[in-house]
């Protein structure tokens, strides 16, 4: 990574975390074992990639930090629910999460999941606290969030994940898969980010266009890290995909080809960026990094 767009990133996070620690925090009451989970995956080391897309997305469109940071925060709480519970016995049955003990390992079965219940409730909490002067687009940035990450988003795709496990599925079907588990987020932290910052019907598609791709181009990262990552970077085991006979670009069309569509779809998410020019650099830049990245 660039120096530049490390200290860009850096800094990025700095901010998030900051707002996140104002939002979530341990406290000492007789529920407090929930706050400490809470806590405890939240700042578990992640990327931020969903808040620094929608922070990054608001601003090139001309919004300020400030009133899109609670929508921020509560995609960050919807995306740590979602791998407190991904991680849980019943789902994919992981240990590690970025090399430390996934939840409920930590805390036990019943309360990673009420740490996870507790984070979504939370992230809708704050979202719906909005107290900047256009209301409308707020209600609408709800909306995006409660449809991405239910039954037509995430949710979605993590039922269609779990039962295609264990039978080969087509290319198509792989797509639709992670267009919902991994895109729909993302789509939707670009598409509240646009909408906060006042984006034009124009600047809202290219913003989809662009992280529809960048989510594709991710995921198949992903799928790649499970053949050929290191176990120390990852923070968690390599071949879980294989074990668990989960379908992966990898598994369905190689690693060459694999390699090829991550390169494909990041040139589609960097070509939707054009009507943005020269403001978009950061994401960019950002793009290149994510489909290179180890972890």
């Amino acid at each position: 990574m660039k120096n530049d767009l490390k200290q860009s990133l850096k800094e990025r996070i700095a901010l998030i975390d900051k707002s996140l620690h104002a939002y979530v925090c341990k406290k000492d009451n007789a529920q407090s074992v929930v706050y400490e989970a809470m806590e405890y995956s939240l700042f578990a080391g992640g990327k931020r990639l969903r808040p620094v897309l929608m922070t990054e997305m608001c601003r090139i469109c001309g919004g300020s930090l400030e009133e899109v940071m609670p929508f921020a925060c509560a995609m960050e709480m919807i995306h740590t629910y979602s791998l407190i519970h991904d991680d849980l016995p019943a789902m994919d049955n992981d240990n590690l999460r970025r090399g430390m003990p996934t939840s409920h390992i930590k805390f036990g079965e019943a309360n990673a999941i009420l740490a996870g219940d507790a984070l979504l409730n939370r992230a809708f909490e704050v979202a719906t606290e909005y107290s900047g002067d256009t209301p409308a687009r707020a209600l609408r940035a709800v909306h995006m969030l409660a449809v991405s990450s239910g039954t037509e988003g995430m949710i979605g795709g993590q039922v269609i994940d779990l039962s295609s496990e264990g039978r080969e599925i087509s290319v198509d079907e792989l797509r639709n898969l992670h267009i919902l588990k991994t895109s729909a987020i993302i789509r939707s932290a670009c598409s509240i980010g646009a909408l906060i910052g006042g984006a034009s019907e124009e600047e809202m598609s290219a913003a989809d266009t662009f992280a529809v791709n960048l989510g594709t181009a991710f995921q198949i990262r992903d799928d790649i890290l499970d053949v050929i990552g290191d176990e120390r970077e990852l923070g968690k085991p390599i071949g879980s995909d294989a074990e668990q006979l989960k379908n992966t670009y990898v598994s369905l069309l190689g690693l060459e080809r694999s390699k090829q569509l991550v390169e494909e779809y990041s040139d589609k998410a960097k070509a939707a960026l054009e009507i943005f020019g020269d403001r978009a650099d950061f994401l960019r830049e950002l793009t290149d990094y994510l489909i290179i990245r180890n972890n």
